[in-house]
Formats: structure tokens, C-alpha cells, sequence
């Protein structure tokens, strides 16, 4: 007999801690578990879908899924097919991999009001996760507030200010691309608490948004009088003296100048929320949609001398996919020294019917050849059971 490890999400930390795993002991049975009919957690439904350079990372994970000891199980959901309970009598390990997909909440009035999106909700849409397919009406959103100083403000911002021929190689699902391209959009104002030398915008996203085809970014003056904070680390003090660089750049342009604005304003703390505006410390800013991005939170799993946590659900939501590979690995490492001295335990399998690596390739196949009638990455399917009749071969 041989050790049975459970890996639960499918996303990056998921797969590399399989990897991880895998290079350690070979000889281990891997079954990665997945909420969702398809793998790849965040890069799939998270990751801008833009930004298509990103999402090869994917390539690394498909020659996983030819492993003969590793199963992807899709479709099984804890709680609803499984017990934590279950996983953690059955298995010699279990790796938790469930990443943070809950948005994190502002704690301001009018919050709760229904033009009132989390960053993950709203990404989920665009991406066409099966449990985020109702998005906002943009039929009427002439400006939107963008809450966050980071790279997921950034991805919400550029996506509403892109043209559709500026997104035609994206995997963008068709009726959001449709909503954003119909929408009367005039400003988008990217709302941060700090100044322009703490955000944690990486330069190359930033400049891209002064790239933009029908969109012009523009700074407040504040970003003038930004200095790198000395006492950073060098890579850090690098990165924010590259922001401050582009964002005075930014500073040099006029509102106006193409057809949609692109606010950015530092040290401003929203306040309250009402339809049409958002209350900030220094004012109030018109805003017909308001998405968040101020992080996120994840649920509960059990605590156990087998169990073992990896990325976001391990860590917080921090850090990019490359860090996610480092950290998962050093957790298969502390996995593998777990096993070392313990007998493999016995008993059945307890996985029920799921979506396995064949019904996903039958998903992927599927998706592929809708994109490339469009000249398109692909075209994701939206609907659960579509999915799963695709992925039973129906």
C-alpha cells in the first residue's frame, strides 16, 4: 500500500503542491478536489482575462494531470458531497488549497446597496464562473469607483475602459464584453486610502493603463510630491520610485482628452455609499457602479495534525501565482516528513461520481474550438450543467 493524499482546490497552490509533492515521493496516490466541474481555481475565474499570459501557467498543471497516481475530481463540493470529516479519516494527508474567494467588506453605510460589487464577484462574471453568471447593469453606469490601491483595482479599471477590439484576444465571456462595450462610461475614479508611495500597483500594470485606446488616466497632484520610502527594501523602494514615475505622467494629462477618464486619488477614505455617489474625506465623487478591492477573506476547514494549509488559504491573500509555487512546495516537503513514519491507512475510496481529467479535456476541447470561430483564446461555458454535459460526453 502506498500513502493517499487530498489536495482540496484545484487552483495554483493546489497543483504545485501536488507537483511539490510528486518530486518528493513519487509513489503517492494524489486525488486534487474541486468545487467546480473545471480546474485551475483563480487563474480560470480570477486572473483578468486580459491578461492571457498569466493563464499559461496552466500548461504546467495539464502535464500534472497525465500523472497515472494523480486524479483531478471535479464537481464534488465539501459540505454538499464530502465532510471534511471524511477527507481527514480517509486520507494520510490533507491539503487545503481553497484559496480566499470571499470579498472583504468595507464596514461604511451603503455597502449592502445592489451597484455595490466585491472585486471577486465582479471578476467571477467577466471570467464566467457557473455561480457569478448575473452581472450589474451597466446600461446606464456613466462613472464607477474603483476602492483599492492594488493590481485587482487596476484589472477592474482597464477592463471597463478597454475597447472590444482592444479585448478580442481575451477569454472575456460574451455578454459581459457586450455590457462594458454598451455602457455610456465617461469616468472611472481609482480610489486609494494611502499615497501614491504606498500602493502596491506592480509598475507594468500601471503603465499599461497609460496605453489605453479610448481611455486617458490622469493623476491627482499629490503623486507630485511622492517619494519612494527609503527605509524599504531595495526591490520594493524600486517598484514604488517606477509608480510615483508613471503616475506624475500620468499627472501631465487633462480630463477629457479621450472618451473615458481615468481618476487616480490617494488619500481618500470612503466614507458612506449612496445610489449615484460615494462619500470620500475630502468629498463626493459621482459613481454609478462601485467595485471593491480591498482584499478578501475564506472559509473555515478543520484543524488536524494531518491537515495542512497552502497559498492564500495558508498565508492570506497575498502574493502572486510564482510565490504560490514556492510556498506549496515547502509544504509538500513538511507533507512528505508527516508520512515518513506512518503506516498508509486503509479502506475504500470514497470519492463519488465526479468530473475527472477526461471530462475536463472534453470541457477544454470544447471551449477552444468555440474561441477559435471567433478568433478567440476560447469561449467558456457558463452553465454548470452545460458543463457537466460536455464533460460526460453528452
Amino acid at each position: 500500500m502506498t500513502h493517499r493524499v487530498a489536495i482540496v482546490g484545484a487552483g495554483p497552490s493546489g497543483f504545485y503542491a501536488a507537483d511539490g509533492l510528486l518530486r518528493g515521493r513519487p509513489d503517492l496516490r494524489i486525488d486534487i478536489i474541486d468545487r467546480l466541474p473545471t480546474p485551475y481555481g483563480l487563474v480560470r475565474a480570477g486572473v483578468a482575462p486580459d491578461h492571457q499570459g498569466t493563464k499559461a501557467v496552466v500548461r504546467q498543471f495539464d502535464k500534472l494531470l497525465d500523472q497515472p497516481d494523480l486524479r483531478f475530481a471535479g464537481n464534488l463540493d465539501i459540505g454538499r458531497d464530502l465532510t471534511w470529516e471524511e477527507l481527514v479519516e480517509s486520507y494520510d494527508a490533507v491539503v487545503v488549497a481553497t484559496g480566499m474567494v470571499i470579498d472583504r467588506r468595507l464596514g461604511i453605510p451603503g455597502e449592502d446597496l445592489p451597484h455595490v460589487w466585491g472585486s471577486w464577484r465582479f471578476v467571477a462574471w467577466l471570467n464566467g464562473h457557473p455561480d457569478f453568471r448575473e452581472g450589474p447593469d451597466l446600461s446606464a453606469v456613466k462613472s464607477v469607483a474603483v476602492i483599492g490601491n492594488g493590481n485587482v483595482a487596476l484589472d477592474v479599471a482597464r477592463l471597463l475602459a478597454k475597447t472590444p477590439d482592444e479585448m478580442v484576444k481575451s477569454d472575456i465571456v460574451p455578454e459581459a464584453a457586450a455590457a462594458i462595450a454598451a455602457a455610456p462610461l465617461k469616468d472611472i475614479q481609482v480610489i486609494g486610502r494611502r499615497g501614491a508611495e504606498q500602493a502596491s500597483f506592480t509598475p507594468n500594470e500601471l503603465a499599461e493603463m497609460g496605453r489605453l485606446a479610448r481611455a486617458v488616466a490622469v493623476a491627482d497632484a499629490s503623486v507630485l510630491d511622492a517619494v519612494a520610502p527609503a527605509a524599504d527594501p531595495t526591490p520594493e523602494r524600486l517598484r514604488k520610485a517606477k509608480n510615483i514615475e508613471t503616475l506624475k505622467g500620468f499627472a501631465a494629462h487633462k480630463p477629457g482628452e479621450k472618451p473615458v477618464t481615468v481618476h487616480f486619488r490617494f488619500h481618500e477614505t470612503p466614507k458612506a455609499i449612496r445610489p449615484g455617489e460615494v462619500d470620500l474625506s475630502t468629498g463626493t465623487v459621482p459613481a454609478d457602479l462601485v467595485v471593491t478591492c480591498i482584499g478578501y477573506t475564506g472559509e473555515a476547514f478543520p484543524e488536524a495534525d494531518s491537515v495542512f494549509a497552502v497559498g492564500w488559504a495558508r498565508r492570506g491573500p497575498s502574493g502572486t501565482i510564482p510565490t504560490n509555487r514556492a510556498d506549496s512546495h515547502a509544504v509538500a516537503k513538511e507533507v512528505i516528513a508527516w508520512l515518513e513514519d506512518r503506516d498508509p491507512k486503509s479502506g475504500p475510496d470514497i470519492l463519488p461520481l465526479a468530473v475527472d481529467a477526461e471530462g475536463w479535456r472534453r470541457i477544454d476541447k470544447a471551449e477552444v474550438a468555440a474561441g477559435a470561430a471567433q478568433g478567440r483564446p476560447r469561449v467558456k461555458l457558463v452553465d454548470r450543467q452545460a458543463l457537466l454535459d460536455i464533460a460526460q460526453g453528452d
